[in-house]
């Protein structure tokens, strides 16, 4: 029986748009940006950024080193909310009711500082609440220092919440993530970036 039901963020919770982001990376001065853009694994000093190796004032160090000027926190997450297509109410709705359906909600998402700042505000929801307002707990790469698909990231998540991988069912838009939490016995259902499983989502707790 399903007690955990545990989200990805981005694709999942967000609807992605990595063409806006790209852009708007290319736009603050990194041409090259695009080959360090992935949706769902980071690569370059995006990763290191993702999975804590890199602080935000080392990555923004960095990122102004390469541009050749000195570059803003809130230039950054410009960059990085551009990655932000919608984040629709429907969804946010339905994790509120899985939570008083008694199911216990979890956040495991590979993230960094510049989105966090925008789903911890109260801008994220539309209507006034942050992120945090709708999950029990909430795992991010770069605070735990492990990355998806990383079986580490899982494993961890598991011991933290003293949960069985056969009581747990992960939602995530990246097949090799699913396919890494499924190997560990977890539960795993994998909708496309910005698919409504609102409804479907109730298939695979049942």
């Amino acid at each position: 029986m399903i007690k955990t039901v545990i989200f990805d963020m981005g694709g999942v919770v967000i609807t992605l748009d990595s063409e806006e982001a790209t852009r708007r990376f290319v736009e603050l001065g990194l041409k090259d940006f695009g080959k360090m853009m992935n949706v769902y694994t980071q690569q370059g000093i995006n990763g290191e950024l993702e999975e804590g190796k890199l602080s935000e004032a080392e990555y923004r160090a960095e990122v102004s080193r390469l541009v050749g000027r000195e570059v803003s926190f809130d230039e950054l997450k410009h960059c990085w909310t551009g990655y932000v297509k919608e984040v629709p109410a429907r969804k946010l709705l339905t994790i509120r009711n899985l939570k008083k359906q008694g199911y216990r909600v979890i956040l495991l998402s590979n993230t960094n500082p510049y989105m966090s700042s925008f789903t911890d505000s109260e801008e994220f929801s539309g209507d006034g609440h942050p992120i945090g307002d709708y999950f029990d707990a909430m795992y991010r790469s770069y605070e735990v220092k492990y990355m998806k698909p990383d079986e580490n990231f899982f494993r961890y998540v598991m011991a933290q919440e003293k949960a069985l991988p056969e009581e747990c069912l992960f939602i995530d838009d990246g097949a090799r993530n699913c396919c890494a939490a499924s190997e560990l016995g977890i539960f795993t259902y994998c909708p496309q970036n910005g698919e409504d499983w609102c409804d479907k989502i109730y298939n695979y707790l049942h």
